[in-house]
C-alpha cells in the first residue's frame, strides 16, 4: 500500500513538473538554457539569519539538495554523511535508528538510547536531542549545514563540538515540486518528493513531502541455513507544512512529521578481525552471518514531530516563537556476540565465543521545546538578537537480555532553560565584531521503574557560555576571521548497567574552550572558492563512555582533560562552464589527558596501552590516546563534467570520493579495533536539463565494493560491523 501511494505521488509530481517543460518555447532565453559561468552563492543560517557563507565568522560547510540526494542514492541514511564534510564523522551500532555524530574529533561512542552527545542536530530550528530523533531521515532537504566548533550562544548546551543543521524545503507563494526515484541492487528502492504552492495567494500556502526506502533481505544466516533473511528494511517518512500569512508582518508555519522504520539493525560479525591486526580474516563473508539469537536483529521505530513557528516582523525587529513536540517509540535487538554457541556448549563459531549475548533496548520518549527570539531587522551597523529557550524530555528505556538478565525499565527526565543574546557591530566598512552570551540551567533525574531497586540519581548544573569573533575584509576577494568560544555539555546519567547488576554511572559537566582562525576567499571571477580554518581546543572533565570490557558494561567516566588541534579546508572550482571540482580536507589531532584513567578491555584483542590490575580486573591506562572515533584525516573530493546536448541539456558524469584516515574505536588502543585508509566512491552518469527540471542517470555507490570496518563490539570477542555493499542503480529526478 505504501509503495503504491508513493509511486502515485511521484508520478503526479513528475507530471506537474514535466508539463511546463514540454510546453516551453523552443526559443527560450539563453539564460534559461545554458550553464552559469560562476559558482552559486551559498546561504547559511549559522547566526539564525540568512547570510552568505563567505560573510560568516564560523567554520562551516554545506550540502545542497543535490548533494544529499546523491549521497543517499541506493538507500543511504544519515550515517552516509560521514566524511562527506571536512571534520564530520557519523557512525552507528544501532543500524538506521540511533546515529552518533562527531565534529573535530569530539563525540560520544555510547550506544545506549539515553546517550548524550556533544554534537547537536537541529531540524527546521528544532533541536533533536535523543539519538532516536537524530536518525530522522533526510528528504526534501533545502540544505544541510555543518557548523564546526562550540555553538553554545545561539544553540545551547550539548553543542561543544558543533551542530548539524538541517533545513527542509518550505512552502512558497509559487507552485514548486520535486521528485526523485531510485532503483538499485538488492531491490533497493528510494522515493523522495515534495510538492507545494499557494492555497489562497498571499494568505496561505502548503508543502507535502515524503520518503519511502526499501531493500530486500540479502544476507544469509549460515548457522541456520536460511538464505536472504537479514539486511533489508522499509522506511516511510512524511512531512506536511501549512504557512499562513494573514498580513505582511505575521507568518505562522505549522508542520507535522512522521517516520516509520522496520528492518534489520546492525549486523554484528563474530571474530572477523585479527587476532593481532585489523585485517578482515577468513571468518568474514559480506553475504553471511552466523546467528543463533537476535530474533533477526530487528529495528522498529515510529517518530512524530510537530512544530509551530510564528514570526512577527515589525519595522525594527522580528519576534519569533518556535514550539515543538516530538515523540519516539521503538526498539532494536541484536545478536551482540555475532556468532553461535559458546565455549561451554557443544558448538560455537565463528572463532571463540566465550558466552552468548542477545539484548534488546526499547524506548518511549516525549520531548517539548519552546524558543522565543527577538532579532533586529537592520544589521547595519549594529545587529542584535536576544532570546529564551526551554527544554523538557521524559523517556523510558527497557533493556532485555534474552539469555540474561530479566527486563529492566528505567526513566530519564531532563529539564533545561536558558536566556541568550548576541550582537554584531560594524566597526569599519571592512571590520565587524560579534559577541554572544548564554546562561543555561540544566537538571536531570533518573530512577529504575521495574526489574531492580529504584537507585535514583539527580544531577544539576548551570553555566555561562560565550563567544567572541572578528571578521575582516582584506580585499574584495579575501576575508579573515578569528573566533574564541566556550561551551559545555550538561551532566549525564547512564543507567543501562542496572540491567547487568551494576549501579548507574554519572558524569559531571564537560567544558570546552575553543580558539580558531581562518580565511574565506572567492576569486577568479567567482569561479573559485577556498575557505579554511585552524583550531585548537581544550576540554576540562570530558565525558567519555567506557564500553564493553569483561562485564559488558556501559560506564560514564570523566577524564581530567583533553585537547585537540587541526584544520579544515573547503574548496570549489569551476574552471570552465562544463567542469566543477570540489575538495575538502580536515585533520584532527586529539589527545586524552589523564594519567590515572583506566578502563576495561576486550576479551581477545591485543591491547597496546599499559595495563594495570584494579580490584582483580585488568584495565588499560589511556592517557595520551586519541578520542574514540576521531578520524585523523578526512578527505572528500568530487568532479562533475558536462557535455552539452542541444541547447537545453547535457550529458554529465559526476564522481565523488571520501577518505577516512586512522580512527581508533575505543578509549584504549589495540591492534584490532581501529580503521585506517578507508575509501568509498560513487559515480553518476546521465542526462540533465540545464534548468534542473529533469535528470535521468545511472549510479554506483561504493563503486569498489570495499569492505570497510565501521566499528566493533569489544567485550566478548573480536566482533565488528562493516559498511554497505556496492549498489548499482538508476535514478530519475524531476523538478519545477
Amino acid at each position: 500500500m505504501i509503495a503504491r501511494t508513493f509511486t502515485a505521488a511521484l508520478l503526479a509530481a513528475s507530471a506537474l513538473t514535466a508539463a511546463p517543460v514540454i510546453a516551453q518555447d523552443a526559443t527560450a532565453s539563453a539564460e534559461a538554457t545554458t550553464q552559469s559561468t560562476e559558482l552559486e552563492e551559498i546561504i547559511v543560517t549559522a547566526n539564525r539569519r540568512a547570510e552568505n557563507l563567505q560573510d560568516v565568522p564560523v567554520s562551516a560547510a554545506t550540502l545542497s539538495t543535490d548533494d544529499v540526494q546523491t549521497i543517499l542514492d541506493g538507500g543511504g541514511d544519515v550515517t552516509a554523511l560521514a566524511a562527506r564534510v571536512p571534520g564530520l564523522f557519523v557512525e552507528s551500532s544501532n543500524g538506521r535508528a540511533a546515529p552518533r555524530f562527531y565534529i573535530r574529533g569530539l563525540g560520544n561512542t555510547d550506544f545506549d538510547l539515553a546517550a548524550s552527545q556533544p554534537v547537536s542536530v537541529v531540524l527546521d530550528e528544532v533541536v533533536l536531542e535523543n539519538v532516536s530523533l537524530k536518525s530522522f531521515p533526510l528528504f526534501d532537504v533545502a540544505r544541510v549545514e555543518v557548523l564546526r566548533g562550540p555553538q553554545g550562544t545561539l544553540f545551547g548546551r550539548n553543542t561543544p563540538a558543533g551542530i548539524v543543521k538541517i533545513d527542509t524545503a518550505r512552502p512558497t507563494e509559487e507552485f514548486a515540486a520535486q521528485a526523485s526515484l531510485t532503483y538499485g541492487s538488492y531491490n533497493s528502492i528510494g522515493v523522495d518528493f515534495g510538492v507545494g504552492g499557494p492555497i489562497a495567494p498571499g494568505v496561505a500556502s502548503f508543502r507535502i513531502s515524503g520518503l519511502w526506502q526499501h531493500r530486500d533481505d540479502w544476507v544469509d544466516n549460515g548457522n541456520t541455513g536460511e538464505e536472504d533473511v537479514l539486511g533489508g528494511y522499509d522506511e516511510f517518512a512524511g512531512r506536511a507544512q501549512l504557512l499562513i500569512t494573514p498580513g505582511e508582518a505575521l507568518s505562522i508555519l505549522g508542520s507535522v512529521q512522521y517516520r516509520n522504520l522496520s528492518g534489520t539493525s546492525t549486523l554484528f560479525r563474530a571474530n572477523i578481525l585479527g587476532p593481532g591486526n585489523n585485517e578482515l580474516n577468513a571468518n568474514y563473508d559480506r553475504d553471511t552471518v552466523f546467528y543463533d539469537a537476535g530474533g533477526g536483529n530487528p529495528s522498529e521505530y515510529e517518530v512524530f514531530i510537530g512544530t509551530l513557528n510564528i514570526a512577527y516582523e515589525a519595522d525594527w525587529a522580528t519576534l519569533t516563537s518556535i514550539t515543538a513536540y516530538a515523540h519516539s517509540n521503538g526498539l532494536s535487538r541484536g545478536d551482540i556476540d555475532g556468532g553461535f554457541g559458546a565455549s561451554f556448549l557443544p558448538v560455537m563459531g565463528p572463532g571463540f565465543i566465550p558466552f552468548p549475548s542477545d539484548t534488546q533496548d526499547s524506548l518511549s520518549l516525549d520531548q517539548w521545546t519552546q524558543e522565543v527570539r527577538l532579532a533586529s531587522s537592520d544589521t547595519n551597523p549594529f545587529g542584535w538578537q536576544i532570546g529564551a529557550f526551554f527544554f523538557d524530555s521524559d523517556f523510558d528505556v527497557t533493556t532485555v537480555g534474552f539469555d540474561f538478565p530479566p527486563p529492566v525499565t528505567v526513566n530519564h527526565t531532563n529539564q533545561s532553560w536558558a536566556v541568550f543574546g548576541q550582537a554584531t557591530y560594524q566597526l569599519t566598512p571592512a571590520l565587524k565584531v560579534t559577541g554572544g552570551l548564554r546562561y543555561t540551567d540544566d537538571e536531570k533525574q533518573f530512577v529504575v521503574i521495574s526489574g531492580a531497586a529504584p537507585q535514583p540519581r539527580s544531577v544539576q548544573d548551570d553555566r555561562i557560555t560565550w563567544d567572541l569573533s572578528a571578521f575582516a575584509d582584506v580585499s574584495d576577494d579575501i576575508s579573515l576571521f578569528a573566533r574564541v568560544a566556550s561551551g559545555f555539555r550538561a551532566p549525564t546519567i547512564q543507567g543501562r548497567d542496572v540491567a547487568f547488576f551494576s549501579p548507574p554511572s554519572v558524569a559531571t559537566s564537560e567544558t570546552i574552550m575553543s580558539y580558531e582562525a581562518g580565511f574565506k576567499s572567492q576569486f577568479a571571477g567567482n569561479r573559485a572558492r577556498v575557505n579554511g580554518a585552524v583550531f585548537y581546543y581544550t576540554i576540562d572533565d570530558p565525558q567519555f563512555t567506557a564500553v564493553g570490557g569483561g562485564g559488558n558494561l556501559v560506564q560514564l567516566v570523566n577524564a581530567e582533560g583533553g585537547r585537540a588541534w587541526g584544520f579544515e579546508l573547503d574548496a570549489e572550482f569551476k574552471p570552465t562552464e562544463s567542469l566543477l571540482l570540489s575538495l575538502g580536507a580536515s585533520y584532527n589531532d586529539t589527545k586524552i589527558e589523564d594519567a590515572n584513567l583506566a578502563v576495561g578491555i576486550c576479551a581477545q584483542c591485543t591491547v597496546t596501552d599499559p595495563l594495570v590490575t584494579i580490584n582483580g580486573t585488568q584495565r588499560a591506562l589511556v592517557d595520551g590516546n586519541p578520542f574514540p572515533n576521531a578520524p585523523e584525516w578526512i578527505l572528500d573530493a568530487s568532479a562533475r563534467f558536462g557535455v552539452p546536448l542541444g541547447s537545453e541539456g547535457e550529458i554529465f558524469a559526476l564522481t565523488d570520493w571520501a577518505y577516512q584516515g586512522r580512527t581508533n574505536f575505543f578509549l584504549y588502543e589495540s591492534r584490532e579495533f581501529f580503521a585506517d585508509n578507508q575509501i568509498e566512491g560513487g559515480l553518476r552518469v546521465g542526462y540533465t536539463r540545464f534548468d534542473g527540471s529533469f535528470e535521468l542517470a545511472a549510479f554506483v555507490r561504493n563503486i569498489t565494493d570495499a569492505s570497510n570496518v565501521k566499528g566493533g563490539i569489544d567485550f566478548n570477542n573480536n566482533t565488528a560491523f562493516v559498511n554497505d555493499p556496492r549498489i548499482i542503480g538508476v535514478s530519475l529526478r524531476v523538478r519545477r
